[in-house]
């Protein structure tokens, strides 16, 4: 069994890895010395909300992508951690589509029940991971921003847990130089109150481009336009919103698309996707993908092909999460702990190449829902993950792309049925379309 291990990240993937060491040490396992590097000054990811946008206080490029008023985009009860579910956090059962603030709560409340914040460095950003053939280790150069101090330490695994939606992915279009109003990606998005009574573009077709839409529009935009690349989203959008094909060019304030159609437009957000960036690990270590469900050269989607003491987590593209991220991190756990072995490179590459062909055979949402969930019982047969209702939540997902369909602005109004415990969530006491108090107090208040 390894004699220590690296965690870079204490996000929801780094701490799911921590809470499932943390779980086999309390049922008597012996456990190597575990250490989490966080650059950031608190756990939580993407989920530690900042105001920052660009570099952080320390001159590194700002981690979060969170913005206010951020509400999940699909049930929480596709994400339940199945050893501590949303009744036991809350105290009682809370709506299917909590805000930004009760999610962080939720995320870090188990974090705080395991007492896994012992083994996080906060404030120590990586810098660079290398693997010493010779000497069979991991050499990890960390950087203290809080006294500047760099030094490099020897691991004998490693699990990246830094996630792939923190490095924005920046076209450019024709003209961009020259327009007057404001051009940001997504990535820097905060407050949708900024864009009250403007025009403004969103150049994107997936979920950031859907939501922000939204967020923009429900506080008080004059009109948003969507640009879609290849196709549009085909909601039924409420007033004042609505699709077109994708920019061509911006002549001053004024914008034109592939379909010879123009307005003008104040401001505009890209939310064109992110880059799986990972400058920090040298290149013969480093995962090179596109966002997919099934990243290539990763076994069972954790494990780095080239060297599997290198683990990463949560690469894939994501229906679900949390769960995801937590049977990953126990399969890495049982792996670091020599319960579980893995096969010859040629098994886990024929693996791979048949998990991606059954990828390829996806012909849209649905089929991929049943592919990933497939992928979690796959993990799960080989851990001892506490059991929920994995075919449950494969029909939830399903309800709720029909329920977005339906109506974009009231799918959140729905409740649906926890795959843990059976509880059946009550309906948020305001619409979402309407609701403009995001707090968890508020939240949590008057349930019916």
């Amino acid at each position: 069994m390894a004699s220590r291990v690296a965690v870079i990240g204490a996000g929801p993937c780094g701490l799911a890895q921590l809470d499932a060491f943390e779980q086999a040490r309390r049922q008597g396992a012996e456990v190597p010395q575990v250490t989490c590097f966080e650059k950031q000054s608190d756990w939580g990811g993407l989920w530690n909300y900042t105001w920052r946008t660009g570099l952080d206080e320390h001159g590194d490029p700002v981690h979060g992508s969170m913005y206010r008023y951020l509400w999940s985009n699909g049930p929480k009860e596709c994400l339940e951690f199945a050893d501590y579910t949303f009744d036991e956090h809350f105290g009682q059962p809370i709506p299917s589509f909590p805000p930004r603030e009760v999610l962080y709560d939720y995320i870090t409340g188990r974090a705080r029940a395991n007492n896994v914040r012992q083994f996080i460095q906060f404030n120590t950003a990586v810098r660079w991971i290398s693997y010493d053939e010779k000497a069979g280790k991991f050499a990890v150069t960390v950087q203290s921003t809080d006294d500047d101090r760099t030094r490099t330490e020897e691991f004998d695994k490693v699990i990246v847990a830094t996630g792939h939606f923190s490095t924005p992915n920046m076209p450019s279009f024709e003209g961009f130089d020259q327009f007057p109003g404001r051009i940001m990606h997504s990535h820097d998005f905060r407050d949708a109150q900024e864009f009250s009574g403007k025009r403004l573009l969103v150049i994107g077709s997936s979920y950031s481009a859907e939501d922000i839409a939204l967020q923009t529009k429900k506080y008080g935009a004059r009109s948003v336009t969507v640009s879609y690349r290849t196709q549009p989203m085909g909601f039924p959008w409420p007033a004042g919103i609505d699709e077109v094909p994708l920019l061509s060019r911006v002549d001053g304030s004024t914008a034109h698309f592939a379909d010879g159609t123009a307005r003008d437009v104040d401001a505009i957000v890209l939310c064109t996707g992110y880059q799986h960036s990972f400058r920090f690990i040298s290149d013969e270590l480093r995962l090179r993908t596109a966002n997919v469900l099934y990243p290539g050269h990763l076994y069972k989607g954790v494990f780095w092909l080239g060297n599997p003491d290198l683990m990463y987590l949560g690469m894939q593209d994501q229906y679900y999460t949390f769960t995801m991220f937590d049977t990953q991190a126990w399969y890495a756990r049982d792996y670091v702990l020599g319960r579980i072995s893995l096969p010859s490179h040629e098994e886990m590459a024929a693996d791979i190449a048949l998990w991606r062909g059954r990828l390829d055979e996806c012909e849209g949402p649905l089929d991929e829902i049943d592919f990933q969930a497939s992928y979690l019982v796959d993990l799960h047969k080989d851990v001892d993950y506490p059991s929920y209702d994995v075919d449950l939540t494969r029909a939830h997902f399903k309800d709720w792309e029909h329920d977005k369909m339906a109506s974009i602005t009231g799918y959140r109004d729905r409740a649906f049925s926890s795959p843990c415990t059976g509880t059946i969530a009550p309906v948020h006491h305001t619409p979402w379309w309407t609701e403009l108090d995001d707090s968890k107090a508020t939240f949590l208040a008057n349930q019916t």
